[in-house]
């Protein structure tokens, strides 16, 4: 099954657009697990135990694994999503892209070594940094476009041509570079006038959606611009204010209502 197919499953039988950023960082973590031999997979794990049923991805970022020497809790967290949720899409939160043989590398990492359904790619070096990825028929590559960050207008709105660079960037994600189909856009929520605008360029191609919750993004604003017709179109991530709604030992029901209080939150706009 592709990521679109998955994709458009899951929407369907858990009615969310809900995406579960998992970013856990130790210090962060509740007492009651930093005890724990797998301190960063017990917390993953307890999270999606407790959410599955309300989410359409769950997204962890390889920084927070990585930079904390917890690479093996990445494997972890994703063999167990794998075989125990295996209906759910997981997006690698890598933003990788390089030169042809090296991004080959990169692509190996996200799907035959972490096996993810889809991956966040930049292209600022253009398509062949991303074609590893691109030439994954069955995966998503999930692309930046206009990110959420404050500092992604020194970049992203420079213009050339009369458009914007991210204007440009949509464009070329639904034509040349989306020849396999798999291509979707990152367009943060702090931004819902450009979110608009690349709707209007990108057609039904999907957005993911990061900003919301820690990040202040609208939801309503989000829905009102970046919905396709069907009142789809969106994973709408949350990591922070979902995974650390409560340091205690509650810390996986908190989350479960925070992530509740999300689906419904979005749905109401749909």
């Amino acid at each position: 099954m592709t990521f679109s197919e998955k994709l458009k499953r899951i929407w369907a039988a858990n009615d969310s657009l809900v995406c579960v950023g998992l970013d856990p960082d130790i210090k962060k973590l509740p007492e009651c697990v930093k005890a724990s031999y797998y301190p960063i997979f017990d917390f993953n794990k307890a999270l999606i135990d407790a959410t599955h049923d309300l989410v359409c991805c769950y997204k962890p970022q390889i920084a927070y694994y990585a930079g904390q020497n917890a690479e093996e809790q990445l494997q972890m967290t994703m063999d167990y999503l794998r075989e125990k949720y295996p209906e759910i899409p997981v997006i690698l939160d890598s933003k990788r892209s390089d030169i042809g043989s090296t991004a080959e590398m990169y692509a190996k990492e996200a799907f035959d070594r972490y096996k993810a359904d889809a991956v966040t790619v930049n292209p600022f070096m253009g398509e062949d940094s991303m074609k590893p990825f691109l030439d994954r028929a069955d995966k998503g590559v999930v692309i930046l476009c206009r990110t959420s960050n404050p500092g992604s207008k020194e970049i992203q709105e420079l213009e050339s041509g009369g458009r914007k660079l991210y204007e440009i960037i949509a464009g070329y994600a639904v034509t040349k570079w989306n020849y396999n189909k798999n291509v979707l856009l990152v367009i943060g929520a702090t931004c819902p006038d450009e979110l608009g605008e690349v709707r209007r360029i990108a057609g039904n191609t999907v957005f993911l959606v990061p900003g919301v919750g820690a990040q202040g993004g609208d939801v309503q604003k989000v829905l009102e611009k970046g919905k396709t017709p069907d009142g789809r179109g969106l994973i709408i991530n949350s990591s922070r204010a979902i995974i650390y709604a409560s340091s205690g030992n509650d810390f996986a029901d908190a989350a479960r209502n925070a992530a509740s209080e999300l689906k419904d939150t979005i749905n109401q706009y749909r």
